[in-house]
Parts: structure tokens; C-alpha cells; sequence
């Protein structure tokens, strides 16, 4: 019972400290403006937002500016929660081919599940000041699966101009069953779900009655998010030689098959998906988010029914492997209307720039207009890309949204943001109003008013 109650104040400390407001937050509301809800309505024109101690406190039409507070003309302007962006590199690499400042890889790592991104994420990497420059606001950072089917633990960052980025460390578990896994296991699929299975069964076994040869610490150790320490790690305890997990990768599947941390599942194919969701028959505790699913809209209303949310990418029309031969660009419509709760993630058709998330919802929005196919509402568009991911990350209902009670993160656009004209003109954070400059933005300024006079002797020929 000590233990339940000490992971339960953990939770709420780790909640806290999630949400907790900058001593700089700003009041402020904005008036006049085009407003977008983040909840899957519609927009409103000439309406109003306001924000107070780092929360939204009225969203609206008809809502009024508390006396004394600054007002910003919002007028020709939209206003937005800020974006989500799921399953980012984001802090883990500068220069993708160089390999010191890459860190989304850990091929010759002897570890897989335990591998941990928060320690390691940097919040001055570019595509932090490039992404809040595009109106993101908070994400989910995962590495990429190296020398096992495990990815490793994912982070849920905001990218506020600062170093204190990771709000939740260890906020999801990633590991990869669909091509890539059967490549990483041995070469086929039947190893790699017999792999995952011996390793929750290794982890379900590895709980605190386990018994270990060697001493070990006993006393609790916490890291004020909401998982505890597993107490064997900080002492020198060892595992019985009958194993295949390291006693680090054991002692992090505990929470997973505990149903405490959220497992991410990467897989395209239909009956892959089916299978990662048949899961929850011999581990009914686990909390599961399906990523990819390419062919999700040919079991759609089973992955409802399931109840298991999906991160899918907003345009994978081309199959690419065989696993994705089913691909469509109607598969996030057609799930959603099969009442699949899906967040637009992932990055094929922009690169590894999260930014391009509203061209991806946009480009739903328009393909709702093509006969035949099936695309997205305005509303359900912006909440794919705010709101639900969100959601599924773990931030309630607290997160995407500019719902009463909702973070202060709102961006403030100089047109409709799923426009490709559109760019965002201010954003805050947690009601703190942040920077837009970047190396893009400095080198715009650099070369806008050359001086062609200037030009090194190079270009005298």
C-alpha cells in the first residue's frame, strides 16, 4: 500500500511539475481575432482570448478583457492553441549526417529498453527555434530503434526559449514490430513478437518480490516525475544468468507491462496492427498508442473498438515497403470517421521538421474536396495536429486546446494556419511569450540588403 500511495503522490508531483507556471507568465488577452478552439470546432471570428497566471481562463465570442489587463488587437489575426507535434527528433540532432551531434541512433548500444532521450536533449539544437517558429509549442521526443526491437524511452518536451525543456521524462516506451523490428530481431516477425513477449514476461517476473542475487539498495529513490527508481538500480544487484535482458532493460519494461508508462508500438501493415492490439490479451495492463498504421484504415473499427489511439502520418499515399502496400492518403479520414482517435505525426512528406504539420492538415482539409476520397474538417484537421496528440501523450485535457483551464500556449497567426501563406506573428508558452528568431531567420536578414560591392574576390571573375 506505501508503495501505491508513494507512485500516486509521485504521479501528482510529476502532474505538477508538468504544469506547473513560469514566475514570467504573462496576463494578457487578444481581442478582435479569428480564434480556433483546438477541440475539433469550427473557428470563430471576432472573438477573444484570455490568459491568466499561465492559463486560459475564456476563449470566445462575447467573452471581456478583465480591467487592467493588456489587450493585443488581434484584428486580420488568428489566434490558435499551440501546435503538438508527436514522435520528434527534436533536441537529439543538429546535422543528421554528422554523427557526434546525432543522438536519435544507438546501434552498438548493449542497451535497448533502458535507454533513456531526457538526460540528452538539447533545447539550443536548431530545430527547436525553428519548430517554435512555426507555432509548435510541446512534442514528444523518441529515439529511433538501433541494435534491438526497443527504442527506448521517449521525453514530452515544451520548446520554450529555455534549458528546462523535458516536462515528463520516461513518458512513453517505443518499440518497433513491423518490418523494422523483424529486421532487428533476427529476420523475421515470428522472432520479434516472440522477442517482445519473453521481455514483458522477463519484466512482469522482475517485479519487487523477484529475487536477485547480489545486495542492493532498498531505500526509495524517486526523480520527481511520476516513475519511481526501481530501488535494485542504484545498488549492485545482479540478475540470474536464465535471461535475455539486462537487468536495466528488465527494470524498464516494469512499468510497461504495469500499465504505469504508455507502450508507442511502431507498425504499418493491418494485421501487424491487429496483432500489437491482440497484446492486451496476455497483458491486459498495457496502455498501448499504435504509430504508423498506414493500413490502419482497413481495420478501423477494430482499432476503435480496442480503444487504442494512433499517430499516423497525414499523407503516406505511396507505399514504400511492403508493409504499407494498402497506403492512402484517406487513412487518417477514414479512421477518424471510423471513430479511431488519431494525432497527425511523423514527417515523410517535410523532412524531420515538425513545422510542416499544418501543411500535412491542411492538405486533409483539401482532400475532403477530391470526390472519392476521404479528408478531415477544418476543426478535426487542427485538432489532429493540437488537441489530440495531446491527449494521447498524456497532457488531458489541459494540453492543445484553449478550453478554460488549458495551458497558455497560443500562437498568434497572420492568416488561417493551414494556409501555406500563413505564418505565425507570436506565440507564448505557458503564458510566456517567446522568441522567434533562428539561424533561418538571421540568414534572411544577412543576405536580404547585400552589398554586392562586398563580394569576396571570388566572385570577381
Amino acid at each position: 500500500m506505501t508503495s501505491r500511495l508513494s507512485l500516486f503522490a509521485g504521479a501528482v508531483f510529476a502532474l505538477a511539475s508538468s504544469l506547473a507556471t513560469p514566475a514570467n507568465a504573462q496576463d494578457v488577452a487578444i481581442t478582435g481575432a479569428t480564434v480556433a478552439l483546438g477541440d475539433g470546432s469550427d473557428p470563430v471570428e471576432n472573438a477573444t482570448v484570455v490568459v491568466r497566471g499561465g492559463r486560459v481562463t475564456a476563449a470566445g465570442s462575447g467573452v471581456s478583457v478583465p480591467a487592467g489587463m493588456q489587450a493585443i488587437d488581434g484584428t486580420g489575426m488568428w489566434v490558435t492553441p499551440g501546435l503538438f507535434a508527436s514522435m520528434t527528433h527534436l533536441g537529439l540532432v543538429d546535422v543528421d549526417a554528422v554523427d557526434e551531434s546525432n543522438d536519435v541512433y544507438a546501434t552498438g548500444s548493449p542497451f535497448g529498453a533502458a535507454l533513456d532521450v531526457s538526460p540528452v536533449i538539447n533545447p539550443m539544437a536548431q530545430d527547436f527555434a525553428y519548430s517554435r517558429a512555426g507555432g509548435v509549442t510541446r512534442a514528444t521526443v523518441t529515439p529511433n530503434a538501433g541494435s534491438t526491437i526497443f527504442a527506448g524511452q521517449g521525453a514530452l518536451i515544451d520548446l520554450g526559449a529555455d534549458y528546462d525543456a523535458v516536462r515528463r521524462p520516461r513518458a512513453f516506451q517505443y518499440v518497433e514490430l513491423g518490418e523494422g523490428g523483424a529486421r532487428l530481431a533476427g529476420g523475421s516477425r515470428t522472432s520479434s513478437h516472440a522477442l517482445f513477449r519473453n521481455a514483458l514476461r522477463e519484466a512482469s517476473a522482475y517485479g519487487e518480490d523477484a529475487e536477485l542475487v547480489g545486495r542492493s539498495e532498498t531505500r526509495d529513490m524517486r526523480t520527481y516525475d511520476d516513475l519511481r527508481i526501481d530501488p535494485r538500480l542504484t545498488g549492485r544487484a545482479e540478475r540470474d544468468t536464465d535471461v535475455l535482458l539486462s537487468r536495466f532493460d528488465a527494470a524498464a519494461l516494469v512499468p510497461v507491462v504495469t500499465g504505469e508508462q504508455k507502450l508507442y508500438i511502431g507498425v504499418e501493415r493491418a494485421s501487424d496492427i491487429l496483432s500489437a492490439i491482440a497484446l492486451k490479451d496476455e497483458f491486459p495492463r498495457l496502455d498501448i498508442v499504435i504509430v504508423g498504421a498506414a493500413e490502419g484504415w482497413m481495420v478501423a473499427d477494430r482499432i476503435a473498438a480496442a480503444g487504442v489511439p494512433v499517430i499516423a502520418a497525414g499523407l503516406r499515399d505511396l507505399p514504400v515497403s511492403f508493409e504499407q502496400l494498402a497506403a492512402t492518403q484517406s487513412n487518417v479520414g477514414r479512421m477518424r470517421d471510423a471513430g479511431v482517435e488519431v494525432a497527425i505525426g511523423l514527417y515523410d512528406s517535410s523532412g524531420d521538421h515538425p513545422r510542416g504539420l499544418p501543411q500535412q492538415a491542411g492538405n486533409l482539409v483539401g482532400l475532403s474536396r477530391v470526390p472519392g476520397a476521404t479528408g478531415l474538417t477544418w476543426g478535426e484537421a487542427f485538432a489532429a495536429i493540437s488537441s489530440v496528440p495531446a491527449h494521447i501523450a498524456g497532457l488531458g485535457e489541459t494540453g492543445g486546446t484553449l478550453t478554460p483551464g488549458a495551458l497558455g500556449d497560443l500562437v498568434v497567426w497572420d492568416g488561417d494556419p493551414l494556409e501555406t501563406s500563413s505564418a505565425p506573428v507570436r506565440v507564448f508558452i505557458d503564458g510566456v511569450e517567446q522568441p522567434l528568431d533562428n539561424h533561418q531567420t538571421r540568414l534572411r536578414e544577412r543576405y536580404r540588403t547585400l552589398d554586392e560591392s562586398q563580394l569576396p574576390r571570388g566572385y570577381e571573375w
